[in-house]
């Protein structure tokens, strides 16, 4: 709503001082918004207070409106307004994320830092969530590699989760950089993750999932980063393991297989050795934006072709009149939800708490 906001009035300072009938003809513009806008005064105080904050602890902010604002976070539906960093800017070079399972095992652990480190050798940043597991090996790879890695928090900038990522926080802040969305002070609420995730996948050409439970996070971003039409890679895994079958299920479903960096590499040849220019997706096509769409219609319509008994993904196809790519995409939301199950050959069922 921000972005729509500044595309349609062209400044925050434009926007306070609309009045409420030009602000009613923004699409699907709320009462709720347009009350905070109109009463904006009434939280002044509480916003320097925390702009004291921020600049007393050597924080610095990055808005949409400026040239500085990462380049591929700007063209998502919905990019944070505003975000606090730690550390130094830098749009020159592309960035890859890596994600994964916090409690990985020794092969993704191994493998998500050989994959940092060797990526960030040829001129990505590497960006994770400093979550423990994948993501903290990820980021330990860039530095090992004496490179730069960004991390982008579900706390504010003075609450680092988990605690013994501490000094990891620290390196990162001196070499690479530290985002956050929410106030300084937040604190590391379950529901401020999959809202960071977007920032992850949003920030870069293309995200690498490492391993990854049926019902992981990590799915959320890969399915973020589809939507924003990067590309989505996936590590495959000990197909007796269950923190492969998220992975197993990506890969299914198209992302690309990676064994090592040059699989990436020769995905993302085009942003390898870039120095001024960072990579920009090519522009969506509009049956791709369609794919992802929270369409409640489409969502309905496939609960109620999905039966107690396994159905094969072709018939919810033929039934519901819907593309390959949509059916997936919502498969995916309600498998994460818990809502669908799926089975081995591609077949669904709905889950039994939900018959």
């Amino acid at each position: 709503m921000y972005k729509k906001l500044i595309d349609q009035f062209q400044s925050p300072e434009n926007i306070l001082k609309a009045p409420e009938s030009q602000l009613r003809m923004v699409d699907k513009m709320s009462p709720k918004i347009i009350n905070g806008i109109t009463n904006h005064k009434v939280f002044q105080d509480r916003a320097k207070k925390e702009l004291e904050l921020i600049l007393n602890k050597n924080i610095q902010i990055v808005t949409l409106i400026d040239s500085s604002y990462p380049v591929l976070l700007k063209q998502i539906p919905d990019p944070p307004p505003f975000l606090t960093y730690l550390g130094k800017l830098d749009n020159s070079a592309p960035c890859i994320s890596i994600i994964g399972s916090r409690k990985a095992t020794s092969y993704g652990l191994s493998t998500s830092e050989n994959l940092s480190y060797n990526l960030a050798q040829r001129g990505f940043q590497i960006v994770s969530g400093l979550a423990r597991g994948i993501d903290a090996m990820a980021h330990k790879g860039a530095l090992k590699a004496n490179k730069k890695t960004i991390a982008v928090l579900g706390s504010g900038l003075n609450k680092i989760y988990p605690r013994e990522n501490e000094s990891l926080f620290q390196a990162i802040a001196k070499k690479g950089i530290i985002f956050s969305e929410f106030k300084v002070n937040t604190d590391p609420f379950p529901s401020n993750f999959p809202i960071r995730n977007r920032i992850i996948a949003g920030l870069s050409c293309g995200s690498i999932v490492v391993e990854a439970a049926q019902r992981s996070g990590s799915l959320i971003t890969a399915r973020l980063a589809a939507e924003y039409n990067r590309e989505v890679f996936a590590v495959p895994g000990n197909i007796r393991s269950k923190k492969s079958a998220g992975t197993h299920s990506l890969l299914k479903q198209g992302a690309k297989l990676v064994e090592n960096e040059m699989d990436i590499i020769d995905e993302l040849h085009q942003f390898v050795h870039t120095k001024k220019k960072a990579c920009r997706p090519e522009p969506l096509q509009k049956e791709k934006s369609t794919h992802y769409t929270n369409d409640k219609l489409n969502r309905h319509k496939l609960i109620d072709l999905i039966e107690p008994y396994p159905v094969h993904i072709d018939v919810l196809i033929e039934k519901s009149k819907m593309n390959s790519s949509q059916i997936t995409s919502q498969l995916l939301d309600l498998e994460l939800e818990g809502i669908v199950t799926r089975h081995q050959g591609n077949y669904y069922s709905i889950s039994e708490e939900y018959r």
